[in-house]
């Protein structure tokens, strides 16, 4: 049967049409001659400032690459910051609700450190206000009466806190004992009749133990105070007898001793520490306190320390601090050190008391 011309026109058209939906069908099964189109926002930014189109996305896009960058790159540092430092847990007691309240003061040569705990009748304390630096002597005070208005006005303070008056101590550290300064405080207060606890360097190692060494870590642990006009390392030997010994504070440099003669020294005494005292160092002071700061966690209460060695030293102070720092870690071999921000020696003299 032969097909007339409409025919064959019309069987054209139902294979053509037959191919376009095949191609089509195949087409959208595997994405070929797919293309993605990219919007540009043309946004005004704040303050009626036109962000001009193209330019205004590709800043913003600049930026929001360097906000990135900014973010990994701090994430990443502190992660690395972590990976450095071992994992301490602890939770110190608690005192018991009415426990009373004491306050101490660390008379020093170019200010005050204060502190006010709670303290129950087992000795279990906390921190319930801190203060560093309040200086009482640079306040315009040039005569013995302006000091001793100052004093009372700085112990007014105490009182209105809630702590009673005999509960007030003052404590001198021996490294400020003989600065003319706090000889003047300390006349001073004991013309209001208040005592001024004199300590020596190894009372002051063996009050840090007693503030910042766990009962629960006696016997493996041992704790160094590095101060800056000297350090003291403690610890509890195996008769339970409280041992320390002084050395080099963080300002040594200003003695023109060089760092070498220092390191060998403390290297040599941190030999005394007992091989089982080692797994753990409780460490306080200045420099630790520097040390800390780059590396705590929120407010957490004890911040583990890197090695000395993956710090880097700013200023003379802080390199001085590593070299001591450094000293005892090598002699020991300690890989665990832990800095408590709620401890001071002088928190140990009320322990003691």
């Amino acid at each position: 049967m032969r097909l007339t011309g409409f025919s064959r026109f019309l069987i054209t058209l139902l294979v053509a049409g037959l191919l376009f939906f095949l191609v089509r069908t195949l087409i959208n099964k595997f994405g070929l001659g797919k293309t993605t189109t990219t919007e540009q926002s043309t946004t005004t930014p704040k303050g009626g400032e036109s962000g001009g189109g193209i330019n205004a996305t590709d800043g913003s896009t600049a930026n929001n690459q360097n906000n990135t960058n900014a973010s990994t790159n701090t994430n990443s540092a502190t992660q690395s910051s972590n990976a450095n430092r071992p994992a301490f847990s602890y939770t110190p007691p608690a005192p018991a609700a009415n426990g009373r309240l004491r306050g101490v003061v660390e008379l020093g040569s170019a200010g005050f450190n204060s502190f006010i705990i709670r303290m129950d009748d087992r000795k279990n304390w906390k921190l319930e206000n801190a203060e560093f630096g309040a200086s009482l002597v640079h306040e315009s005070m040039a005569t013995t009466d302006d000091i001793r208005a100052g004093l009372r006005k700085y112990i007014a303070k105490m009182a209105d806190f809630g702590v009673q008056s005999k509960d007030i101590h003052f404590v001198v550290s021996s490294g400020a004992a003989k600065e003319p300064t706090v000889l003047k405080i300390s006349d001073a207060l004991k013309a209001l009749k208040y005592v001024v606890n004199i300590v020596t360097p190894e009372q002051e190692g063996k009050f840090a133990l007693k503030c910042v060494l766990p009962d629960q870590y006696r016997n493996e642990a041992f704790v160094v105070d590095i101060g800056s006009g000297n350090t003291k390392v403690s610890w509890v030997d195996a008769t339970g007898k409280v041992k320390s010994f002084e050395t080099h504070g963080a300002k040594y440099t200003q003695k023109g001793t060089p760092d070498s003669q220092v390191y060998s020294n403390v290297n040599g005494l941190s030999a005394q520490v007992p091989l089982a005292n080692r797994k753990t160092c409780f460490i306080i002071g200045g420099v630790p306190y520097e040390l800390a700061k780059q590396d705590r966690n929120g407010k957490e209460r004890y911040t583990t320390l890197r090695q000395p060695d993956q710090y880097e030293a700013k200023g003379d102070k802080i390199k001085a601090g590593l070299n001591i720092y450094k000293a005892i870690a090598d002699k020991t071999g300690c890989q665990t050190y832990v800095f408590d921000w709620d401890a001071n020696f002088t928190i140990g003299f009320l322990l003691s008391l």
